[in-house]
């Protein structure tokens, strides 16, 4: 893990295309700003978390839950 300090309003850049910058810190809290192009999906790592266990949990549907379901037609 890469660690860097950073004062409000200084930003790191990720590759080309990514900047994340300091906004704003108070006490223990650090507040962030990302850019980024809207091809590269950006969550917090909570929500990410979720998103990954849906995902396992929707492909490992059971056939029972999906027989009635037609291919599409060409």
């Amino acid at each position: 893990m890469l660690v860097l300090s950073r004062h409000r309003d200084e930003s790191i850049m990720i590759g080309d295309d990514v900047v994340v910058t300091i906004v704003d810190i108070r006490g223990d809290k650090v507040r962030l700003g990302i850019e980024a192009p809207q091809s590269i999906p950006v969550h917090r790592q909570e929500v990410y978390d979720a998103i990954q266990r849906e995902n396992r949990r929707a492909s490992q549907t059971s056939s029972a839950a999906t027989k009635d379901v037609k291919p599409p037609r060409d």
